[in-house]
């Protein structure tokens, strides 16, 4: 019986695990950890509305599928011009939910037509920067991909495309990954690793964006893993659940680029999905109910605390986070 699609995410990340040689996850610390969290900060995962848009259900759906098919470029994100006091996702959320508000949803056509230039003026970004300008181009191609793919497939309803999905979440990042800026596949050897981060994110937010209801409710949120990024591995390194090789670590340290693909950013990014699949198991053990995804939003809003933000993350330009 072949696995669906979530559980090939988990299967080839405890695979890379299994087999890492730059990345160790201290599965000894994993209880005394688990134990120590703060679980109820993720009972109950919100949308700021200061930085999403969060008007009309239908244009909460088109602003989450636009937002996540952007969601990436974190490589980039010390080169961006950000807004006071936000950090780089941030920075691009709450443009985009400015540019809602004043023109209304785009349109599938409109997508299709965005420029580099298009893209640096929506998000305020200088175009000098020649890493800015390679991130603007990626989402300018990111999102006339999203605009080809609703009118290919949906008549250009964003809606369409979410209904599809007939509420699972699963069955949405299989409908995302046919687009080729959400096939987030690495190979690891002889190993096939989907991490698939934006898609399932995208079930993710609409969820919490629609609170579980209407065009956000999906039955089978509690199969989502964690969203693997450089944030999520980050936070787990701090707190000592990862642990790297020196030369990675030494690296990482000195903000040099990891790049996408290689054997480094693979097990960064699977060690910590089964590492967090490991916290979960253990904190259901203790009787939480938690699944991966309220663990990630617990670990995500603990990387915004100056203890993790004044350390280097890794960094890697790649449109997959």
């Amino acid at each position: 019986m072949s696995l669906g699609v979530l559980n090939r995410v988990r299967a080839a990340a405890q695979e890379v695990a299994a087999r890492a040689s730059y990345v160790r996850i201290d599965e000894s610390s994993i209880p005394a950890y688990a134990a120590a969290l703060p679980i109820e900060q993720a009972s109950s995962p919100k949308l700021d509305p200061r930085h999403h848009y969060l008007g009309d259900p239908r244009e909460i759906v088109a602003y989450i599928l636009t937002l996540d098919a952007i969601n990436f470029g974190s490589g980039y994100f010390p080169y961006l011009q950000k807004r006071p006091r936000l950090s780089g996702y941030f920075t691009i959320a709450t443009c985009l939910k400015e540019r809602f508000e004043i023109r209304g949803a785009f349109k599938a056509r409109e997508l299709c037509r965005l420029t580099l230039e298009d893209c640096a003026d929506i998000f305020g970004q200088n175009l000098t920067k020649e890493p800015i300008r390679e991130l603007m181009g990626l989402f300018a191609s990111a999102l006339n991909e999203l605009g080809r793919h609703l009118l290919d497939r949906y008549e250009g309803d964003f809606v369409g495309l979410v209904n599809a999905a007939e509420s699972s979440a699963e069955r949405l990042v299989e409908l995302l990954a046919k687009m080729p800026y959400f096939q987030d596949i690495q190979k690891y050897s002889d190993v096939e690793v989907p991490f698939y981060k934006r898609a399932q994110l995208t079930a993710a937010d609409l969820s919490i964006a629609l609170g579980n209801q209407g065009f956000g409710f999906f039955n089978d949120l509690p199969q989502l893993t964690i969203f693997a990024d450089n944030l999520i591995p980050h936070v787990l390194r701090v707190d000592g659940i990862l642990q790297y090789e020196q030369n990675l670590a030494a690296k990482i340290d000195a903000e040099e680029l990891i790049s996408a693909g290689t054997d480094e950013e693979i097990e960064i990014r699977a060690c910590a999905i089964h590492a967090a699949e490991l916290i979960v198991a253990e904190l259901r053990r203790l009787g939480h109910k938690v699944s991966a995804l309220k663990l990630d939003y617990l670990l995500w809003n603990r990387g915004q605390q100056t203890e993790y933000k004044s350390r280097p993350r890794h960094r890697t330009r790649t449109i997959f986070y």
